[in-house]
């Protein structure tokens, strides 16, 4: 699992001046097959003290008007494993993370998904398929994708774990 080395967060002493509210590790979180590490988490535009951020339940879907702050490792696919296996496999960790609902339509991919977010990712190690309903893209470092509630699969086809970072901003309109 990738390790974030730190956490820095700032915010305003009592008097009002920059300070800096926490330096410490970041904190981790693990799943079969996808590993994500939520690293904050905001509840609309209000700032946060750290200890409001740490929970690490990470879930697929962001409340309306609020956002997560992640990093996620997307493993190589496991050539052995069948796409029966693979759909058990997906199905049980989406209903570990309260996500069954969000799986509308599997055809293409098991790991096709929707959820009701902006995502602003970027691809720091690796390289990966986002598939949609309709074609696909080949990312690659430093590339940048904008996800707008649209059905997706990361697929990692190579032999390297994907490393990505994003935030994730809750729509309070769902499609």
């Amino acid at each position: 699992m990738v390790r974030i080395g730190r956490r820095v967060v700032t915010g305003l002493s009592a008097a009002g001046t920059s300070v800096v509210l926490e330096d410490r590790p970041a904190p981790s979180s693990s799943g079969a097959g996808l590993n994500l590490t939520r690293l904050w988490y905001a509840n609309g535009l209000k700032a946060l003290t750290p200890a409001a951020s740490d929970a690490l339940d990470v879930k697929m879907e962001t409340p309306p008007g609020e956002s997560y702050f992640l990093i996620g490792e997307i493993k190589p696919e496991d050539p052995a494993m069948t796409r029966a296996d693979l759909e058990k496999h997906v199905a049980a960790r989406f209903e570990v993370m309260g996500a069954s609902h969000l799986r509308r339509n599997t055809e293409r991919h098991p790991r096709m998904h929707r959820t009701p977010t902006i995502d602003y990712v970027i691809v720091l190690q690796g390289t990966v398929r986002l598939l949609f309903d309709e074609g696909e893209v080949t990312l690659k470092p430093l590339d940048v994708v904008i996800q707008q509630a649209t059905n997706h699969a990361w697929v990692n086809d190579g032999p390297e774990t994907v490393v990505i970072a994003a935030v994730l901003l809750g729509l309070a309109e769902r499609r």
